[in-house]
């Protein structure tokens, strides 16, 4: 009886550990949520000032981008245009460096209702600048989705043949149970060495473009293969053997087999280990950063051969600039590379429950 008690009392002392982890963990995420919403949610409105068409008693308070307009003529009429970073922040009610005449001039305009705060439609359809007020996603976010694509074909496509083979069609013996143990080994290799990988082999040896979407979406394949490799292994011994030996009872080959029943009942487990794969490379930084991905390039890429950042090298690079105002451009980045892994990981989980519920 004494020790059943123990045990019990073991039990709940687990219990109430696992709890307070679980607790912990709740609140630490929350706290770090709440901290980059609270930086990034000034970021999606910017500060607009109407402006005369010849006016320059408020030129001081325009963004670079606007004083070259109107110094070469390109605004005539009267148009809202936009502020510079330390107008923007009096707005906001942070820190800036005005003095007393700007902050004057600010609220002058304020009582004239010559000066609001808008959606900041240019962090959306603006590349990269050195000024905070014009700085955008745009092109990090093309780049992006131009390195994820490039790289789900590639490691989606080696990935689930090599495991496949290694588990369908290759001999058991030691070299390929010595294949599968450097693949596991492979999982838990630190992402920056794949970067170095990337820039001796596909940079100084086969000659792609340095910065391009190419280089980058291979590299993070060849970072997301071991895990594609892994869960799609995991996913084909789940499959039940006496439906394999069904199968080859009907007639069916190897190669029939693998197509017609095991790949179908294995795929919500291979999509969904695809695609949590893909939102963990998104977020990768260290190895894009090697291969030349952290320069600054302001336009968008037409296509995958030519230079372009993404959306964690851009990320990176706002958080070192010494401008305040690129602060809640970080966290704003952050906030919106969350909604996309959030996307992917709900798309893994809608595209579980869709293959599952046409198996039944």
């Amino acid at each position: 009886m004494t020790l059943f008690k123990k045990r019990q009392k073991a039990s709940k002392n687990f219990k109430r550990f696992c709890k307070f982890a679980l607790l912990s963990n709740l609140i630490f995420l929350c706290i770090f949520l709440g901290s980059v919403f609270f930086l990034g949610i000034g970021a999606f409105k910017q500060s607009y000032i109407l402006v005369e068409s010849g006016e320059n008693s408020y030129y001081e308070l325009l963004s670079r981008a606007e004083q070259r307009k109107i110094r070469s003529g390109q605004i005539k009429e009267t148009s809202w245009l936009l502020a510079n970073s330390e107008v923007d922040a009096y707005m906001k009610e942070n820190y800036n460096r005005l003095d007393d005449k700007q902050k004057a001039l600010v609220d002058l305009l304020k009582q004239e209702k010559r000066i609001e705060l808008r959606f900041n439609t240019a962090f959306f359809l603006n590349g990269d600048s050195k000024s905070p007020e014009n700085a955008g996603i745009l092109a990090a976010m093309i780049g992006s989705l131009q390195c994820m694509l490039v790289c789900m074909l590639v490691c989606m496509s080696v990935g689930i043949g090599a495991a496949i083979y290694l588990e369908e069609l290759a001999p058991k013996n030691f070299i390929t149970h010595l294949i599968v143990v450097c693949i596991n080994n492979l999982a838990s290799v630190p992402s920056i060495l794949f970067g170095l990988l990337g820039l001796g082999v596909f940079i100084a040896l086969f000659g792609m473009p340095r910065s391009s979407a190419l280089v980058g979406g291979v590299t993070l394949a060849l970072m997301s293969l071991p895990l594609i490799i892994v869960s799609t292994q995991a996913a084909l011994k789940s499959v039940d053997e006496n439906i394999k030996n069904a199968a080859y009872a009907l007639g069916m080959t190897k190669f029939q087999m693998i197509r017609a029943v095991s790949l179908p009942l294995a795929m919500p487990m291979i999509l969904t280990g695809s695609i949590l794969a893909l939102a963990q490379a998104i977020g990768e930084t260290a190895p894009l950063m090697i291969v030349g991905m952290l320069a600054f390039i302001p336009d968008v890429a037409q296509n995958i051969f030519e230079p372009t950042s993404v959306l964690s090298t851009q990320i990176y690079s706002w958080s070192s600039m010494p401008e305040r105002a690129f602060l809640e451009k970080t966290a704003a980045g952050i906030i919106v590379l969350l909604f996309m892994v959030l996307f992917l990981n709900l798309s893994a989980i809608f595209l579980r429950k869709y293959f599952q519920g046409r198996l039944k």
